[in-house]
This record gives structure tokens, sequence and C-alpha cells, in this order.
């Protein structure tokens, strides 16, 4: 059953075939969705455009650092006539040496590009693109569990995904004046080139393949079902809410 027919998705934050970005991006184009994929610059353009052309779909490029580069989406968007219907937000950045050792070790200026990076990019989209959104358009970000728990490691990046929650609820309640739907999937830990740049990634994965419910990790795959799922007209009344996508690891208290 192809849930995403006739619509169009815009999906942003793909860094390469194993990026959570890419999954969803596959699985919209499986249940029926038209796709803009957006990349950062020159370095990931092949890449992107080359996936483009696979999903049959347009590449636009898109730096959430600047203003104007979201501005210019807007007006490649509005160019082509494209209204959308869903927008995904997979972006997330921190400097490498703040992913290590002491949060109290965080400088200043690496505090405010994960935080302008991983949360107040979200809000830029939401901003500029809320002209080209549908009525009962869905948006969603990816989040991760650090938000609301000390996990070893994640320090800044922690606190920018907790501000990119807040700003979910927010932006709830801006757009859905207009029927907007505007949610966040917490995935668990995955295998991602973003991910491995956490100190001790690999036995944070094995945490949770050990103690979690359904004692494995999730996939890129799992997350991408959900993705289509907050996506589709099945989650019409949805808005606002935090969906875990981590096999039941943060329902766990004392194993």
């Amino acid at each position: 059953m192809a849930l995403l027919s006739g619509k169009t998705a815009l999906v942003s934050g793909i860094a390469n075939r194993w990026s959570i970005a890419y999954a969803i991006a596959r699985a919209f184009r499986a249940h029926g969705a038209e796709l803009v994929l957006t990349y950062e610059g020159e370095r990931t353009r092949p890449e992107v455009e080359k996936m483009s052309d696979e999903c049959g779909g347009a590449a636009a490029i898109c730096d959430v650092g600047k203003d104007e580069s979201i501005a210019a989406l807007r007006g490649f968007l509005e160019g082509k006539g494209t209204q959308l219907d869903a927008v995904v937000h997979s972006i997330a950045f921190a400097r490498k040496e703040e992913l290590s050792g002491k949060y109290y070790g965080t400088s200043r200026d690496g505090f405010a590009l994960a935080l302008d990076v991983s949360a107040y990019s979200l809000v830029a989209l939401c901003r500029e693109l809320a002209g080209s959104l549908r009525p009962n358009a869905s948006v969603m970000a990816m989040t991760y569990l650090g938000s609301t728990r000390a996990v070893p490691n994640y320090n800044v990046m922690g606190v920018a995904k907790a501000a990119l929650e807040a700003s979910i609820r927010y932006l709830a309640v801006d757009l859905g004046e207009s029927g907007v739907r505007v949610n966040a999937i917490s995935a668990g830990p995955i295998k991602t080139a973003s991910a491995r740049a956490v100190g001790g990634f690999t036995s944070i994965l094995g945490e949770v393949a050990a103690k979690s419910p359904l004692r494995r990790n999730a996939t890129a795959d799992d997350v991408a079902n959900a993705a289509v799922f907050l996506a589709s007209d099945l989650s019409s009344a949805i808005t606002g809410h935090v969906l875990f996508v981590d096999s039941g690891y943060n329902i766990v208290g004392i194993p």
C-alpha cells in the first residue's frame, strides 16, 4: 500500500547512503512520494544528486547555517511551483572534540555552533518554508535520548537535541494554525558517520542491544518506516510529539 502517493517531500541532511535521511528518502519513494533532496555544499553534491536521480527527484543546495541559503531553497521551490507535504530535518553537528570528555569542557563557540546547526536550523527552515507547506503537511526532525538523559560523551549534542525538542512543541503550535503537524523521531543509536563521532559509541550500541526490551538496536529502516507513518495521513492528529524508535530502550530503568 502506497501511503504517500501524490505527496511531495523535502529531505535534508543526507550525507551518504548509510545516513538515516537516505533511508527515509528511499522509504518515502517506495510509498509513492516525489522527493526534493538537499545537500550542504559541493562536497556532498555529487552523491546527493546521484541519489536524487535514482529516486526520480530533484536536488537543491541548502546550507542551514546561512539564512540566505535557506531563502534560496524557498526560491528554488517557488520557481518550480513545488508545494510540500512533508519536510524531514535530519541535521545535527558538533565538533568532534566536544563529543568526549567532560561536558563542562564545551567551548563557548562550540556550544553556539551545535545549537545553531542542530536546533535553530529547524526554526529557520520552518520560517522560510511555511508558505510552501500544504495544509495537513508534516514536518519531522531527528532527535535522540540524550536530550533528556545524560548519555556518556553526548555532551553538547544532548543540550542541542533538548532545544530541538522544545522547538518542536512551539513550532507545532505555530504551524498548527495552518493544519501543519510537527513531530520528532527519537532514534536509537545507529551506525552512521555522525554517530561514530561520539566517544565510546560502540559501547552504547552494545548497551542498547543487551538491555532494550526487544534485545536489538533499531535500524535506519525502522526509523524510515516511522517517518513514513508521520508523513502519511495515518498520523493526522499527532503533533508536538516525540516518537521513540529505539527498541524500547527509553522505557528501561534498572535492568
